[in-house]
């Protein structure tokens, strides 16, 4: 990938901004709807394991943490979410020229194609475009 080190970049940069901006008192609860405590969602190695990669942790906050990748499939980022909260601040830091894979608190950034062979595995739906736009495309 030719804007790989930029992607890089960016990741660490959102990354560190949402960790920096999450008070303590973020009030995210594992109660879902209702009260009932709602699964937790996977961990960056859990989600890394399921393709075959052992992710180089870059970022391990408590508020996100975002691993590497690299397999046969290509490089990518798994970044996961202690809240909504922190994802949607992500999701509004994150680069609008790339596609990200989205899942419950989680992200994948990376190329269309390598999202298209980790979306098999993972699951999730593919952000095409800038999701702060109405035209934004999700394939899913």
């Amino acid at each position: 990938m030719t804007t790989f080190p930029r992607l890089a970049a960016v990741v660490l940069l959102a990354g560190l901004a949402v960790a920096c901006s999450q008070g303590s008192g973020s009030g995210g609860g594992p109660a879902g709807a209702g009260g009932r405590a709602a699964a937790a969602p996977p961990s960056v190695e859990q989600l890394a394991a399921k393709v075959g990669c052992k992710p180089r942790i870059q970022v391990d906050a408590a508020e996100l943490r975002t691993g590497y990748c690299r397999t046969p499939d290509g490089e990518f980022f798994v970044t996961t979410f202690a809240s909504q909260a922190g994802k949607d601040a992500w999701m509004d830091a994150a680069p609008e020229y790339n596609p990200h894979l989205v899942g419950n608190l989680w992200t994948v950034l990376s190329g269309r194609q390598v999202l298209d062979l980790l979306r098999e595995r993972l699951g999730g739906d593919l952000h095409l475009t800038d999701h702060r736009t109405k035209q934004m495309k999700v394939v899913g």
